[in-house]
């Protein structure tokens, strides 16, 4: 049982205002396993306080210094990678061994990319008579999601750091421990007083004093699309800038000529990583009507190899839903389908055989869903595959943007320019192509109500930047 009784502020470990705690719980055990404090509105105002009165100092930090501490962050981060990879399939529920490749390893590649890009980024450009300057937009409010806690924060925190920004964080109070570890090594590299916070607590109390507080600049928020349109308003309110990075509803788009077979087995992959708790992960199947009976059975039968277990042994290849009402909301969705006559192939609401202990959930696939059902429509959040047959490639393009998510798809085609032909059709931040692999260099973000704004690579860096311009009189 880890007890977390601090909150880190102004470069110092301090008591929160409140005694009051909340309880971690393992999705796994259904055991508590940390304690947490419950900050309040005053601690998010002394947190963004501090964070402004190191935000002048470490804006006018030279770039090649601010790489130097992003560097000591990112070999913090490999030095207590087992910890981090440990912590998070205890309080999320990924396997272990995914948890040290994804969970784990991706903020560590976040840090090291964002220490090289501050050192290299042109932050000055001469434009005519103009030095165009990018400068850092001020205080950052980062309140992030649960399914990817550290990666998320990495996102985030290292960008807005090399931008020359100041951060005060709001991490999911359903997996923060990660969290802790991260402030523990920004301490333990020097990182100047102030210039990054922690302050954990609930959304409504800490995430809402963030998103409204007049001293803070720009709110970077990830998580579901409800929460926000709430952090959208209130920074609306203020004219502060607001990046979201939202929900989905992503399309695999099957072309006739694919191979079908690698097309549905990486589909299935995408749907069912983290018990499908991913914002971009491939929850639709669209496959010519004319292959739906062989894209059902390989997906029904595909759908059996992944076993649920115990994230830490590695006994399957998918661990728990991290909450109890999570499982809840995926278990209506699964009715909810049967209710409007899709055709359940696998799986469904029940829990797995043998793991009576833990929020686990069975694969589920469901087949001749159509495109106006609930399934098809929302982001469910859980292992759950649709698969919806179309009769045209227009039709299947149509179906694929016809939600009011926008943020990753797929197009699987024999022909490459045919399957580049119709990604570029798709309303969508990122499309894979015939199983194209993430770049963390590119940039990642959503149409429609999966959010605005991008993270990752230079994209991300410039999202913490406003432009300024120094108009000057030609040298006589």
């Amino acid at each position: 049982m880890q007890i977390k009784d601090r909150l880190y502020i102004g470069g110092q470990w301090v008591a929160p205002a409140s005694t009051d705690t909340l309880t971690v719980v393992s999705p796994s055990t259904e055991a508590a396993i940390a304690t947490i404090p419950a900050g309040t509105r005053e601690d998010a105002d002394r947190a963004v306080r501090a964070a402004r009165g190191a935000f002048e100092a470490w804006s006018t930090t030279p770039p090649a210094q601010r790489a130097d501490f992003l560097r000591r962050i990112h070999e913090g981060l490999k030095a207590r990678q087992d910890e981090i990879a440990r912590d998070i399939a205890t309080e999320v529920g990924m396997p272990l061994k995914m948890a040290s490749r994804i969970q784990a390893n991706l903020p560590i590649l976040s840090f090291g990319l964002y220490a090289k890009l501050a050192g290299e980024y042109a932050f000055e450009e001469q434009v005519g008579n103009s030095l165009v300057m990018r400068e850092p937009v001020g205080v950052v409010a980062a309140i992030t999601p649960w399914n990817y806690p550290l990666h998320q924060i990495a996102a985030k925190v290292a960008a807005a750091l090399a931008a020359g920004c100041t951060v005060v964080l709001k991490p999911s109070e359903v997996a923060p421990l990660n969290a802790f570890i991260l402030a523990e090594i920004v301490d333990q590299a020097g990182v100047p007083a102030g210039v990054f916070n922690l302050v954990t607590g609930l959304g409504p109390v800490v995430g809402e004093a963030l998103a409204g507080h007049p001293e803070v600049d720009m709110v970077s928020f990830t998580g579901s699309t409800r929460a926000g349109k709430r952090v959208a308003e209130l920074g609306g309110a203020l004219v502060k800038r607001v990046s979201l990075e939202l929900g989905g509803k992503s399309a695999s788009v099957v072309l006739d000529d694919a191979d079908l077979a690698t097309a549905v087995k990486a589909t299935l992959n995408s749907c069912f990583l983290n018990s499908g708790q991913t914002c971009n992960a491939l929850t639709r199947l669209l496959v010519p009507r004319t292959r739906y009976a062989e894209a059902a059975t390989l997906a029904a039968e595909g759908s059996k190899a992944f076993t649920p277990g115990d994230p830490l042994t590695d006994a399957g290849r998918i661990g728990p839903l991290v909450t109890s009402a999570q499982r809840e909301r995926v278990r209506g969705f699964i009715r909810k389908g049967v209710e409007e006559g899709a055709a359940l192939l696998a799986g469904g609401a029940e829990p797995p055989a043998g793991l009576a202990q833990g929020w686990y959930m069975q694969p589920t696939v469901f087949g001749n869903v159509k495109a106006e059902m609930t399934i098809a429509q929302e982001e469910i959040f859980g292992p759950v595959l649709s698969i919806i047959p179309y009769d045209t490639e227009a039709e299947a393009i149509r179906i694929a943007n016809g939600t009011v998510y926008g943020l990753a798809a797929a197009v699987w085609s024999g022909d490459e320019a045919r399957a580049q032909a119709v990604a570029k059709r798709m309303r969508a931040g990122q499309v894979e192509v015939n199983g194209g692999a993430f770049n963390i260099q590119a940039p990642f973000g959503g149409f429609k109500q999966s959010g605005r704004g991008r993270e990752l690579g230079k994209y991300g860096l410039e999202e913490f930047l406003e432009f300024r311009s120094l108009q000057l009189k030609p040298a006589a």
